[in-house]
């Protein structure tokens, strides 16, 4: 009875780790199966484990042929589910010599002590990776009404360290391809940088295809000037502000921060956003899961030759010019929503305009890689992020 009950979970967990392992080096063609192909390369160093253990039981099993063929599944997802793990320092190597190309080996020398003690370590922690990232407490208030355009409500949440004082800020864009999100999204990264001693406020904006572009630019920039105006409410150093999102929340992030009479921002973070609407719309992914044509269609009604102006207007690669605020563009190599070559494009041309910008590609990465708090590249994007913006937010 022991023996066919080893047999099984053996048979068992063999089988969920190829199973969940296969999606780090296949994509998901589908939707429904995309975050199988997100999560997959996030949570390695648990595949890793479950395969080894799936060996492991395999050694007491009795029957050879059985043994063998659970042996040589596993050991094959072991090598599959430890290619993120191996790639990592190669990776760090190469981000750390990125950032420090750009913005200058010594670029942490003016950061305050007190802003340097709470960031992480290292680029990547193994037992973060099983236990987590720690979730620091935080004040938090909900709901903030700023707008209501056409009857439609628009709120804030505002995110603050324990300690009452004046922070520089960070509003967060939330992303979902126009369509969905709201300002609770991405709660825990919110809460880390509070901790961290700033005010992160997270708003909402009107979603397509009920509302089309440009609404949501209008909407972020109605945000914008509200957060300018109760600044002090909110304990936040309005000359000290960054604009930060992610995909189409990281797209509103750039148009908001490149228009000809934005406010001045002291940087821009954008994970894995579009930037040439009329490009992705031809150049697809294969796959493409989420149907990028159809987003692109329920954000501005049409196909680009239909809507030639709104496609340019809404690509943020046609607002580059000199004297942009700095930008950090962090996109996964593996993107199949937004694909990195994009935000490499965007980089050349920031910096053929002789504006900072920061490219930081994630071999591993899927979009919404950052859905994992504590995965791999997730780290690996938390460690650079909370960096550009401690140096961006205290610039002279």
């Amino acid at each position: 009875m022991i023996a066919l009950l080893l047999t099984g979970l053996a048979v068992l967990l063999t089988a969920i780790g190829a199973f969940l392992s296969s999606w780090i080096v296949i994509t998901a063609p589908i939707f429904a199966l995309y975050p199988l192909s997100v999560g997959a390369p996030e949570l390695s160093p648990w595949l890793l484990g479950l395969n080894l253990l799936a060996g492991l039981l395999a050694l007491g099993l009795r029957t050879s042929w059985l043994k063998g063929g659970i042996l040589l599944v596993s050991a094959v997802s072991c090598v599959i589910s430890a290619m993120p793990l191996l790639q990592i320092a190669g990776t760090t190597q190469r981000l750390t010599a990125e950032i420090e190309t750009v913005l200058g080996n010594n670029y942490t020398d003016r950061i305050p002590a007190t802003i340097q003690q709470h960031w992480r370590s290292q680029p990547f922690s193994l037992v973060d990776a099983f236990r987590g990232i720690p979730d620091p407490p935080v004040r938090l208030t909900s709901g903030i009404p700023f707008a209501a355009p056409e009857g439609v409500p628009l709120t804030l949440n505002v995110y603050r360290p324990l300690q009452v004082g004046r922070y520089p800020g960070v509003v967060m864009i939330h992303g979902g391809a126009w369509r969905s999100g709201n300002p609770q999204d991405n709660a825990q990264f919110n809460r880390y940088l509070a901790a961290q001693g700033y005010t992160v406020v997270s708003i909402s904006y009107r979603l397509a295809p009920t509302y089309r572009f440009p609404a949501q630019l209008a909407d972020v920039q109605t945000a914008l000037r509200f957060i300018q105006k109760h600044a002090a409410d909110y304990e936040l150093d309005a000359d000290h502000l960054v604009v930060m999102g992610r995909s189409a929340g990281a797209h509103l992030a750039m148009l908001l921060a490149y228009q000809p009479d934005a406010p001045p921002l002291r940087g821009v973070v954008n994970y894995y956003g579009p930037v040439n609407l009329e490009r992705g719309y031809y150049d697809l992914p294969n796959p493409d899961p989420i149907d990028s044509r159809a987003v692109l269609v329920d954000f501005l009604g049409g196909d680009p030759t239909q809507f030639p102006r709104e496609y340019q207007a809404a690509s943020p690669g046609t607002l580059v010019r000199p004297n942009l605020p700095p930008t950090l563009l962090i996109y996964g190599d593996r993107d199949h929503v937004v694909q990195s070559k994009f935000g490499a494009r965007l980089t050349e041309r920031l910096r053929s305009h002789q504006n900072t910008a920061v490219f930081l590609n994630l071999p591993t990465a899927e979009h919404a890689f950052d859905a994992v708090f504590q995965g791999v590249n997730n780290q690996l994007a938390l460690y650079y992020t909370e960096r550009f913006i401690a140096w961006a937010t205290h610039l002279p």
